[in-house]
C-alpha cells in the first residue's frame, strides 16, 4: 500500500504533467497566447499558469514577451509563444515519385523544406534510406538539430506498423515487411526518437490540426495519388487500429469485375479512383505521373471530352465509395486530399449527385465534403505533428532532459 503522503505527491505530479501538456498543446496549435487567454482556455488559475509557464520557459519550450496594450486599464498580460527556434522536429516523406524533408519548429513553424522528384520505380529500402540521408544532410549542417531536435516523423506510402516502423506492405514502392524505422534511425544517427506512419494518416492529421478540419470531432480524410488511403477522426482523436493499419480504404473491394490491384487483390477502390485509373480512362498512359495529371486537368479545363471522361469515371466511383463510408462512419466532414483535392472543382457536382442517390439521408444531411487546404506537403507536415506528439503529451519529460543536460554543459 502506498503511504498517504506519497499518494498525494503522485497525484500532484500527475496533475502537474497534465497541466503542462494542456498549456503547451494550446500554444502549439493556436500560436501566441496571453496568460489571460490560457486561463480562459484551460480553466487553471492565473498563479498556476504563471508557474507552469515559468517551467516551460526554463525548458526552452516556450518564450514570454511583453504584450501590446489592449487599450484597457492595467498592465497587459505577458504573451507566451512556443519556442520554434529551440524545439524542432525533422519531418520526412517517402512518396512514390518524390522525397521530402522539413525542419519544423514548435508551433508548426517551417524553418526549411526541400522536395525532390524521383523516377517512379521500385527502389530497395537501402537505396531509399541512403537518398533520405543525403537529402537531410544539408539541413543538418545548417540547423542545430542535435541540440534542438525532439523527434523525427516519417510519412510513407504504405501499411505501417507504428510500434517499430515496419512497412508491412507498400505495393507502389515495391516493399514488403521493410524495416524502415530501424534502418532509417540507424542511418540518421540522431538521438531523437523516430516515428513512422502512413502518409494518408499524417495528411489527415495535418488537416485536422492545421487545415480545413480544425476543431472537427468526426472527420474522414480521403487522399489519392497513385494509391488511395484515409484517416478517420472520432471524438477529436485519430482511429489507427490495433497496430496502426486502419485507414486502408483504398483496398475496399468495390467492383467484383474490377482489375488487379497492386496489393494483389481485385476490384479495390484504388483501381477505380487512383491516378492510373483516371489517366487510362482519359486515354492517356497509366504511368504518366504528376505532370501527366497536370496536363489532363488543363485539358479538362479547356473542355477536352477524353479528359472530362477520365475525371467523370473517378468522380462516379469516388462518390460510390464515399456514400458507403458516410453510411458506415457518419462523419460530419469529409476532406479530400492529394489528387482528389486537385480534381474537386471538376467532380464536385457529380460527387454531390452520386452521394445524394446512394447515401442514407440521415447521415448525408449531416456531412460536408470539401477539398483539403494543405496541398502536396500535407503528409510531410503531418509527420512533423506526429513527431511533436510525445512532447505535447508529456512536456515534463522534455524538461527533465533539459535539466539533466545543463549541469553537463556547465562542467564542459
Amino acid at each position: 500500500m502506498i503511504p498517504p503522503r506519497e499518494a498525494v505527491g503522485q497525484r500532484s505530479e500527475t496533475v502537474r504533467r497534465a497541466n503542462l501538456s494542456a498549456i503547451l498543446r494550446e500554444l502549439h496549435v493556436r500560436g501566441p497566447l496571453s496568460r489571460s487567454d490560457l486561463v480562459a482556455l484551460t480553466g487553471l488559475t492565473r498563479s498556476a499558469i504563471r508557474g507552469l509557464i515559468g517551467e516551460l520557459v526554463a525548458g526552452a519550450l516556450v518564450r514570454e514577451e511583453r504584450n501590446e496594450p489592449a487599450g484597457t486599464p492595467g498592465r497587459p498580460s505577458p504573451l507566451a509563444r512556443p519556442d520554434a527556434e529551440a524545439t524542432l522536429v525533422l519531418a520526412i516523406e517517402i512518396n512514390v515519385d518524390s522525397l521530402a524533408a522539413a525542419a519544423v519548429g514548435l508551433g508548426g513553424i517551417v524553418h526549411e523544406l526541400v522536395r525532390v522528384d524521383r523516377p517512379r520505380a521500385h527502389l530497395s529500402l537501402d537505396e531509399i534510406v541512403s537518398d533520405v540521408v543525403d537529402l537531410v544532410a544539408p539541413m543538418r549542417s545548417r540547423l542545430p538539430l542535435e541540440e534542438t531536435l525532439v523527434g523525427v516523423g516519417v510519412a510513407v506510402a504504405g501499411v505501417v506498423r507504428r510500434t517499430d516502423g515496419l512497412v508491412r506492405l507498400a505495393p507502389n514502392l515495391g516493399w514488403q515487411d521493410a524495416p524502415l524505422g530501424s534502418r532509417l534511425s540507424a542511418a540518421l544517427g540522431l538521438a531523437a526518437p523516430l516515428h513512422v506512419a502512413n502518409e494518408s494518416d499524417l495528411g489527415g492529421l495535418a488537416e485536422h490540426r492545421r487545415g480545413v478540419a480544425v476543431g472537427v470531432d468526426a472527420m474522414l480524410y480521403v487522399m489519392g495519388e497513385v494509391g488511395v488511403g484515409g484517416n478517420l477522426v472520432v471524438d477529436g482523436q485519430p482511429v489507427v487500429g490495433a497496430a496502426g493499419y486502419a485507414g486502408e480504404i483504398g483496398h475496399l473491394p468495390v467492383n467484383p469485375a474490377g482489375g488487379r490491384c497492386g496489393c494483389g487483390s481485385f476490384g479495390c477502390w484504388e483501381t477505380e479512383i487512383g491516378e492510373r485509373a483516371m489517366l487510362v480512362h482519359a486515354g492517356r498512359p497509366a504511368a504518366g505521373g504528376r505532370e501527366a495529371v497536370a496536363r489532363l486537368l488543363e485539358a479538362a479545363a479547356a473542355g477536352e471530352p477524353e479528359a472530362l471522361a477520365g475525371l467523370a469515371h473517378v468522380g462516379n466511383w469516388l462518390g460510390i465509395g464515399l456514400a458507403g463510408l458516410i453510411n458506415v462512419l457518419n462523419p460530419s466532414l469529409v476532406v479530400l486530399g492529394g489528387l482528389f483535392e486537385r480534381i474537386h472543382p471538376f467532380v464536385a457536382d457529380q460527387l454531390a449527385d452520386v452521394i445524394e442517390r446512394r447515401a442514407l439521408p440521415a447521415s448525408r444531411e449531416l456531412v460536408a465534403i470539401v477539398p483539403g487546404t494543405m496541398g502536396v506537403d500535407g503528409p510531410l507536415l503531418g509527420a512533423a505533428e506526429h513527431a511533436f506528439e510525445p512532447v505535447l503529451a508529456d512536456p515534463a519529460a522534455r524538461l527533465a532532459v533539459i535539466r539533466a543536460r545543463r549541469p553537463a554543459l556547465a562542467s564542459a
